[in-house]
């Protein structure tokens, strides 16, 4: 299989500088063969892609790219902490938030922004497990938020 920054090239895309956490936390820590991410916004050049509610002034296309750019500064904070993306054996979870309308219920259809990323960079090793929830607000009135577990080796 390709290098992952390789299939990122070749979908026009590339691993973002890791964005500064808003609180205090940091944006990945590893335990064993195990890196968590932080929540990571849908933020690109230290702007986020759009604000408020799915469903509600942002549209379910709108989220999907959000959980997109969220999963692409995942992976940055994953390669943060590991150095080379080669290293991923299996992305093993995705959480997907989801700030929502009441009315609103494709969750799951926005958090495939982010999994079908994850999949495209790193195939069958980005088949993971998922939740996509759906939450009254978010930090920085951000629509979408992405957290991610990976094995590394």
């Amino acid at each position: 299989m390709a290098h992952p920054e390789e299939v990122l090239a070749g979908l026009g895309l590339s691993v973002p500088e890791v964005a500064a956490p808003v609180a205090a936390y940091v944006p990945a820590v590893r335990t064993g063969d195990l890196v968590l991410t932080a929540g990571q916004l849908p933020l690109r050049a230290g702007e986020l892609l759009a604000t408020g509610k799915v469903g509600a002034g942002v549209s379910e296309e709108e989220a999907y790219a959000c959980a997109q750019q969220c999963a692409l500064n995942a992976i940055a904070a994953v390669k943060s902490e590991i150095g080379d993306l080669a290293l991923v054996r299996r992305v093993v979870k995705v959480v997907c938030f989801v700030a929502s309308s009441p009315d609103f219920t494709g969750q799951p259809r926005v958090a495939n922004g982010a999994s079908e990323l994850l999949g495209q960079v790193f195939g069958e090793a980005g088949v993971h497990a998922r939740s996509a929830v759906g939450v009254p607000v978010l930090p920085l009135d951000a629509p979408v938020e992405v957290e991610i577990m990976v094995e590394v080796g």
